[in-house]
């Protein structure tokens, strides 16, 4: 019990410091659709980030695959550090849509509320057409979003697989055996820069959906 109250009253703090955060920026004249838009393009750009640092640890496999007589500690904490970089840009991604689906919801509550100070019934309808339209666009953007962000979890499990093999059969047998896993990868990480591809092309439309709105 003491544990649940604590959790309550955690995200009850972190959704009080979120509003106060929005209600000082607009004291400064940057409202919550300035704020989305921000958030969706940082979130386009840490997934163009991980489509970079994915194909790296992609090329650090090849090379292992390649390997021919070296130093096998070396080959090790490359594909560790590779692999310990992609939970980091995974991970930079996860936080960046958590943090548009949080300004979406106070954007999205707002809108609709305001609906009801209208005077005029020709302005309340164009407003509630262009707050259904924006959300559906949002929806689209967000399912595509979360599509990119999953295909992303078996890419990190294959890492973190040769990686610990690696690490506790140092020898050119286990390289040998990892090579089996790298067509596995290399499509796995294939289907992800896909999705990222494709989420990006719809966090632009989505912008460009709500600067016109």
């Amino acid at each position: 019990m003491p544990y649940l109250l604590a959790l309550v009253l955690s995200v009850s703090l972190l959704s009080g410091c979120q509003s106060a955060y929005y209600s000082a920026m607009e004291q400064v004249g940057v409202h919550k659709r300035d704020i989305m838009v921000d958030r969706v393009e940082e979130a386009s750009e840490a997934q163009q980030d991980a489509q970079q640092q994915f194909t790296s640890a992609l090329d650090a496999l090849k090379a292992l695959n390649q390997f021919d007589g070296g130093e096998l500690e070396a080959a090790y904490n490359s594909i560790n550090d590779q692999y310990e970089d992609s939970v980091d840009a995974a991970d930079k991604v996860s936080s960046r849509i958590a943090a548009i689906e949080d300004v979406a919801d106070a954007l999205f509550v707002e809108w609709q509320e305001e609906l009801d100070l209208y005077s005029s019934a020709k302005l309340k309808r164009d407003s509630q057409a262009k707050l259904r339209s924006t959300k559906a666009s949002y929806q689209t953007m967000l399912s595509a979003m979360h599509r990119a962000e999953q295909k992303m979890a078996p890419v990190l499990d294959t890492l973190r697989d040769n990686t610990l093999y690696l690490k506790h059969n140092l020898n050119a047998a286990a390289i040998g055996s990892l090579q089996s896993e790298f067509n596995d990868l290399q499509r796995d990480i294939q289907r992800a820069i896909k999705d990222m591809e494709t989420a990006i092309s719809e966090s632009e439309r989505f912008i460009a959906q709500l600067k016109k709105a």
